[in-house]
C-alpha cells in the first residue's frame, strides 16, 4: 500500500508516505522548518489510528535543513507512538541534519540509523 502524495507544504519540503510491511515510511526532501513542521507532523502521525502505523520510519536522507521545531515534531511523534507501545526511527539523516539531533540529544531515544532498510529491519 502507497499513500504517495504532496503535503500543502511551502516549495522547499516534499514529503511522500508509503507503508512498508506495516510500518509507515515517511520521506522528506528539502528544508524542515517553522513553515513546514506543520506537514511533517501530519504525515508522520496521521495513520496512527491503526497499530501498525504505530511503528514509523522517518527517512531524513533528502533533508538538507532542519530546526529546533523539526525536532520538536520528531520528539512529539516519539512521544506518541512509545505511548501506544510502537516506535519511531529515523533513517539516513544527513551529515548536517544528524548533527542537530546529536546536539540535542534525540539520537540517545530516537535510534538513527544509515538507511531505511536498517531502520525497518531493527
Amino acid at each position: 500500500m502507497t499513500d504517495s502524495h504532496k503535503d500543502d507544504t511551502p516549495d522547499q519540503c516534499r514529503i511522500t508516505c508509503a507503508v512498508v510491511e506495516g510500518v509507515r515510511v515517511v520521506t522528506a526532501q528539502g528544508e524542515i522548518d517553522h513553515d513546514t513542521t506543520p506537514a511533517f507532523g501530519e504525515s508522520l502521525l496521521s495513520a496512527n489510528d491503526t497499530l501498525a502505523h504505530r511503528r514509523i520510519v522517518a527517512d531524513l536522507s533528502g533533508v538538507t535543513f532542519m530546526d529546533a521545531s523539526g525536532v520538536n515534531v520528531l520528539i512529539a511523534a516519539y512521544r506518541q507512538v512509545t505511548g501506544t507501545e510502537g516506535w519511531l526511527r529515523i533513517a539516513g539523516a544527513q551529515p548536517s541534519v544528524l548533527r542537530v539531533l546529536q546536539t540535542v540529544g534525540v539520537d540517545a531515544f530516537i535510534p538513527c540509523l544509515p538507511t531505511t532498510e536498517q531502520a525497518l529491519s531493527s
